[in-house]
């Protein structure tokens, strides 16, 4: 990516994201990273945008868009399923089988994505502070690699499951 339109476009971004960000239910910094990471998807497929500012004022509010749909489509469990212990012993065994399944499958991500996962998973229940001083990365970045990594889960699993 061109450093001149990198530096040009970063005041705009952070502006145009903290405008936006409230609204959306959503951190600045998880917005400026999803808009960082369209344009570069951008730049490998098509090319530089024609008008730079625009082009970034509209990723901004279509990502803040699709951060909203996602907030209402998002419904919080009363009980984590896993620990809702009303549940008989044939429940918990399935419960315990589709655990085990799953960390298997976080076992197989790439080294990046399995470190995220496993301190996601953790029965320590980190916070994002937490899990970023431990993975060395910022918290605004968990969030889109949170994304990235579930995306590449969901897809190993996909094969498997069609696989059988």
């Amino acid at each position: 990516m061109n450093h001149d339109m990198v530096s040009a476009l970063r005041p705009l971004l952070a502006a145009e994201a903290s405008a936006e960000a409230h609204a959306s239910g959503t951190e600045r910094n998880d917005l400026e990273q999803a808009v960082w990471l369209r344009l570069l998807e951008r730049l490998n497929t098509a090319g530089p945008p024609a008008d730079p500012p625009g082009w970034l004022r509209r990723a901004v509010r279509s990502e803040a868009r699709r951060s909203r749909r996602t907030a209402r489509a998002e419904q919080p469990y009363a009980v984590e399923p896993a620990d809702d212990r009303r549940h008989g012993p044939e429940q918990q065994a399935m419960t315990a089988d589709r655990r085990r399944e799953l960390h298997a499958a976080v076992r197989r991500l790439p080294r990046r994505c399995r470190g995220l996962m496993a301190a996601l998973l953790s029965p320590e229940d980190l916070t994002y502070r937490e899990i970023a001083g431990e993975l060395g990365i910022s918290q605004g970045s968990l969030g889109p690699e949170r994304s990235r990594c579930l995306g590449c889960l969901r897809r190993m699993l996909a094969v498997e499951v069609a696989a059988h």
